[in-house]
């Protein structure tokens, strides 16, 4: 990446971290800024690969946000949720700034403060939204799209995880609209990457499972395959080239982020296109990974990344190294909505995930319901993020935090 392309995301991204001081002025003359008094968790269980961990914030004035805390580990997020929610109250809904500073020694370095950090700052930015009475979206920039394209990610619904199995829910997928269908195939493989034993006949039926879903799919719908980092380099380099007959719209993650180097070689090596970063913290994570050139698609998870801002200066970073951006985001609709409202404003925006069939009330949790269309997410021009809890529904499926 050139110096000069660098320093203007860095630009790009210190005018957005400028924001909300400024919005103060836009508040209706009556009353004061409304400030933060009250934290509502709500756990609800929804499979073996965890839980989603709403967040409600409330404020003196009757405002409430929401956010998603969820897939950091459970009870360590609480404690983090706690601790923040502690610092915020009697704070301004504009204090994102100060918010991120605040908690940056500890969620540059553990990744469940950075989910509950990044989950109080979406909050902040639905309340922002309502009080002035705008679209979150319209805080980042205003949208540039209606319309937020998404893939359906298959894995975390499948049962059992055979070629039958990602078939029938792939094509459960397609009759639901979408054209686009994620799978992560190989993740019977071991995460120590020692080889300790034989793998291969794991790789083999991984490859198996992605045969059987682009046969069901089709060849005119896109297919994106996750190896979440179960890959040595040498294995990497050979799953790319047997990838090749399958026409991936991409490969993702196939060795460790750490070192990036291994990801470079792949990508330079591999016909279709890379992505990853789901994990990476921050700017300067991304800026390491980018310029190594690990992908050609940047990912970064507004619950991991560092948050709303994060998420749009990254983008922003991504833009002027020539790559687009697509959110991960194996999340509940709060999570969607979230990412929605930035990437909605971000130009290099490419595709964002959705983690389709988890359970069957999904629709309920949220009014109004997700506007999935075609495979695509609709966009509210509604004050915050355009939505509220479902009381009655968080009531029926959450269990005590």
């Amino acid at each position: 990446m050139q110096r000069r392309t660098f320093l203007q995301a860095v630009a790009f991204g210190a005018f957005f971290a400028a924001l909300p001081a400024g919005l103060r002025a836009a508040l209706p003359k009556a009353g004061k800024t409304p400030t933060v008094d009250r934290l509502e968790v709500f756990t609800l269980p929804v499979n073996k690969r965890g839980n989603w961990l709403i967040v409600r914030l409330g404020t003196d004035k009757g405002l409430t946000g929401v956010g998603d805390a969820s897939h950091g580990n459970d009870a360590d997020t609480l404690g983090w949720l706690k601790r923040f929610s502690d610092q915020l109250r009697g704070r301004e809904i504009f204090d994102v700034e100060w918010f991120r500073q605040t908690t940056a020694p500890f969620t540059a370095k553990n990744a469940s403060a950075a989910v509950a950090a990044s989950a109080l700052e979406q909050c902040l930015w639905d309340i922002m939204g309502k009080a002035l009475g705008v679209p979150t979206y319209d805080l980042f920039g205003g949208r540039i799209r209606d319309r937020i394209r998404l893939y359906a990610n298959i894995n975390r619904s499948t049962s059992p995880r055979t070629p039958d199995g990602f078939a029938n829910m792939a094509s459960s997928a397609v009759s639901a609209s979408f054209n686009a269908i994620k799978l992560a195939p190989f993740d019977d493989l071991p995460t120590d990457l020692s080889r300790a034993s034989d793998v291969r006949p794991l790789i083999e039926q991984g490859f198996a499972c992605a045969e059987a879903v682009r046969r069901v799919i089709g060849p005119d719908r896109d297919l994106l395959v996750d190896a979440h980092s179960r890959f040595t380099l040498a294995e990497g380099l050979d799953l790319a080239k047997r990838f090749e007959p399958l026409k991936l719209f991409w490969l993702e993650e196939v060795t460790p982020a750490d070192p990036p180097d291994n990801l470079a070689a792949i990508n330079r090596a591999a016909a279709m296109p890379t992505a990853g970063g789901e994990s990476i913290h921050g700017v300067d994570g991304f800026y390491r990974y980018i310029k190594a050139g690990a992908v050609d698609v940047a990912m970064p998870d507004v619950k991991a990344c560092g948050g709303m801002l994060e998420l749009k200066k990254i983008a922003a970073l991504a833009e002027a190294a020539g790559l687009p951006v697509s959110p991960h985001g194996p999340a509940s609709p709060i999570g969607n909505v979230a990412a929605a409202q930035v990437i909605a404003t971000a130009p290099n925006f490419n595709i964002l995930e959705f983690s389709y069939g988890e359970v069957p009330w999904r629709a309920e949790l949220i009014s109004p319901a997700e506007e999935i269309v075609e495979g695509s997410l609709g966009l509210s021009a509604r004050p915050g993020f355009g939505i509220v809890l479902n009381d009655r529904a968080i009531a029926r499926h959450a269990r005590a935090a």
